[in-house]
C-alpha cells in the first residue's frame, strides 16, 4: 500500500506542552504557553481495541481517521495534524465546531474514511493516530509505525466512551471526563425544562436518505443517546432496535412515526435523492395525519457528527424550538 517514499525513516516527535482553554461551545481559546517539560503521566500504556500502545510523551498533534475523533481531539484542545474528510463535497470543519482555526492552522487532509493515505499521515508528522477497529482494523499494523494509534472498537454508539479513551491517552482523562459529565448534566436540565413545558412528550427522529423507504432512528442512535440523556421517551410501541441505529419505514407505515416532536432531516450524501423522498413523504395524504410538532434539522448536526459538540448543538436546536431558558444555552 506504501509508495517507495514511505520506507523512509520514520520521524520521532517531541511533544510540546500546549493545554488549551475548551470553551463551552466547542471552540478554544489561544493555547497557553508551553512549558517545555514533559507531562508526568508519561510514558503511559493505553488498552484499546487492538490491544495495548504505550505513548512515551505528552501528545499535542493528533491525526484523527474518523470524523468523530476529529471533533473529540478538537474538545480536548489537540492540534490536528491530519484528518479524514467529514462528508463528500465538506471543504471546511462543521459550523457547529466554531472557530477551531487556531487547532486546524496546520491540519492536513489526508483522504476519506474508506481510503486515508498513509503518506499523507506520515508527512503530517502526528504524535498520536486514533481511530476505530471497525474503520481502518487493516491498517492499524503500518499506522503504529507512523505514530502511537489507539483505536476504539466503533464510534457511533461509543461516542462518550471514546472522547474518555482519547482523553487518556493525551493525558486529559479527567477533562475528558468532566466534558461529559457537563454535557449530562445539562441534557438532563434541558430535557426537564422541556418537559415541564410539554409534559408526557414524546419524539421521534425521521430521516430521508437515498432509499425508497426512510429511516425511523432508533434509541441507541446518536440522537436517540441525547434524548435518552434529556429523559424524553419515543412513544410506546414504535417500531425499533437494538442492532441497528434505525428501521426502515415505507410511506404505508408513516403513521408509526408519529410522536410528540417528530424530528426530521434529509442526508446530504443522499443529495436530491433524499430531498425528493422527503418531498414524496411529505405530500402523503398520512403525513397531514400526524399530530406532532414537526422540526427540520440539520442533518450534519442531529445525524453525523456523533460528537460532544454536535450533541450540544442538537440540544441548543431543542432549546431554542421549545422555548427553554436561553441560560440552559452553550455560551462561548
Amino acid at each position: 500500500m506504501f509508495r517507495t517514499r514511505f520506507t523512509r525513516s520514520l520521524l520521532g516527535t517531541a511533544a510540546a506542552a500546549a493545554l488549551l482553554t475548551l470553551t463551552a461551545c466547542g471552540g478554544s481559546a489561544p493555547a497557553a504557553p508551553a512549558s517545555g517539560t514533559s507531562d508526568t503521566q508519561f510514558p503511559k500504556t493505553i488498552e484499546h481495541a487492538m490491544g495495548t500502545t504505550t505513548i512515551e510523551s505528552k501528545p499535542v498533534r493528533v491525526a484523527t481517521l474518523d470524523p468523530s475523533y476529529t471533533d473529540a481531539a478538537l474538545a480536548l484542545g489537540a492540534d490536528i495534524a491530519g484528518y479524514t474528510i467529514y462528508r463528500k463535497g465538506d471543504v471546511s470543519f462543521p459550523d457547529y465546531l466554531g472557530d477551531v482555526s487556531a487547532q486546524t492552522k496546520d491540519a492536513v487532509d489526508v483522504g476519506s474514511l474508506a481510503e486515508p493515505s498513509l503518506d499523507k499521515i506520515l508527512d503530517a508528522k502526528p504524535d498520536l493516530i486514533v481511530s476505530a477497529k471497525v474503520r481502518h482494523e487493516a491498517l492499524y499494523g503500518q499506522l503504529n509505525k507512523i505514530a502511537p494509534t489507539v483505536f476504539s472498537t466503533t464510534t457511533g454508539p461509543t461516542w462518550k466512551q471514546n472522547i474518555v479513551m482519547l482523553g487518556d491517552a493525551l493525558g486529559k482523562k479527567d477533562l475528558a471526563e468532566k466534558l461529559i459529565s457537563d454535557y449530562e448534566a445539562r441534557a438532563k436540565k434541558v430535557g426537564a425544562e422541556i418537559l415541564a413545558k410539554k409534559p408526557g412528550l414524546t419524539y421521534s427522529y425521521l430521516r430521508f436518505s437515498g432509499e425508497d423507504t426512510a429511516r425511523l432512528y432508533s434509541t441507541n442512535s446518536f440522537f436517540g443517546e441525547i434524548m435518552k440523556d434529556a429523559g424524553i421517551p419515543r412513544p410506546a410501541g414504535q417500531p425499533d432496535s437494538k442492532d441497528t441505529i434505525f428501521t426502515e419505514l415505507s410511506q404505508e407505515k408513516l403513521l408509526e412515526a408519529d410522536a410528540g416532536l417528530i424530528v426530521t432531516s434529509a442526508t446530504a450524501s443522499g443529495g436530491d435523492k433524499a430531498l425528493k423522498l422527503r418531498d414524496k413523504f411529505q405530500a402523503n395524504p398520512l403525513w397531514k395525519s400526524l399530530k406532532g410538532d414537526v422540526l427540520e434539522v440539520s442533518d450534519t448536526v442531529f445525524a453525523t457528527s456523533v460528537s460532544l459538540q454536535g450533541a450540544n448543538a442538537a440540544l441548543s436546536k431543542l432549546a431554542e424550538h421549545f422555548g427553554v431558558d436561553p441560560q440552559l444555552a452553550v455560551k462561548s
